[in-house]
């Protein structure tokens, strides 16, 4: 079996064939074409003719992308169910059960559609984020310095979120602001507002410490003015334990 099969300006015949090959198959189809959209679920939309490409994945995904843009147009989520209807023209139908949602793309002229025979198992390894820095620093807390007691990972506070939260070996809260890239200005500035929001609560036992690989000769200076801290940290190579999931901070 090969593992693209592409046909241009298909008939409505071979549409047909290849959409629900596609489909029994757990192929990835890919449709080019001039495309009407109708929505009906938790609202009503109505998307007007325009040459768009459409995506659906084995997992049920529905995708329709315009030349424009990042996200899709619409899309419906993975465990829809889709099905092609030859009605006065084509139409591509997909169903989400719960909630009931139906998006239902008419298709005008179809340009191009494939079926890609894709085989992929493998999942996306993130590695040297600023999660896995965290999670070093939880495992490692003599990395920021001896007595370093990290505590808590995100914390809401009044003007953000905090990376980590912890205290130092005399008792002072310190506040660490993670960057797996060399840290700008801005690094810095948002460092001072959550050193100064705890402060107002805490009083002035609050220490803040910019953790990175490397600083901006301007985040140098506006640290050293501000009296703010400054600890160099490469991110974590990869690792048998980041691997297969992508981790963020918790």
């Amino acid at each position: 079996m090969s593992k693209v099969e592409a046909v241009e300006n298909p008939s409505r015949e071979q549409l047909k064939r290849l959409v629900d090959h596609a489909l029994s198959s757990e192929a990835l189809l890919t449709i080019f074409a001039c495309c009407r959209v109708h929505y009906d679920g938790r609202a009503k939309s109505e998307l007007g003719s325009g040459d768009r490409v459409i995506i659906v994945k084995p997992d049920g995904s529905l995708l329709i992308h315009q030349n424009r843009k990042r996200e899709p147009v619409n899309w419906q989520p993975p465990g829809s169910m889709v099905r092609l209807e030859l009605r006065g023209r084509p139409v591509l139908v997909s169903v989400r059960r719960k909630p009931r949602e139906t998006l239902e793309v008419e298709l005008e002229e179809v340009y191009l559609i494939t079926v890609f025979h894709a085989e992929d198992y493998e999942e996306l390894a993130l590695t040297g984020s600023e999660a896995e820095m965290a999670e070093m620093i939880f495992e490692n807390p003599e990395l920021i310095e001896p007595g370093f007691r990290p505590l808590f990972r995100e914390k809401p506070i009044k003007h953000g979120i905090v990376d980590i939260l912890g205290r130092d070996s005399c008792g002072n809260l310190v506040v660490l602001e993670l960057k797996r890239r060399r840290a700008e200005l801005h690094a810095v500035s948002q460092l001072k507002r959550y050193v100064e929001a705890l402060r107002e609560e805490h009083g002035e036992g609050v220490r803040g410490i910019l953790v990175a690989p490397s600083l901006t000769s301007g985040a140098k200076k506006l640290l050293k003015d501000e009296n703010l801290e400054f600890r160099k940290l490469e991110p974590p190579k990869r690792s048998e334990k980041s691997k297969g999931r992508q981790t963020t901070l918790l």
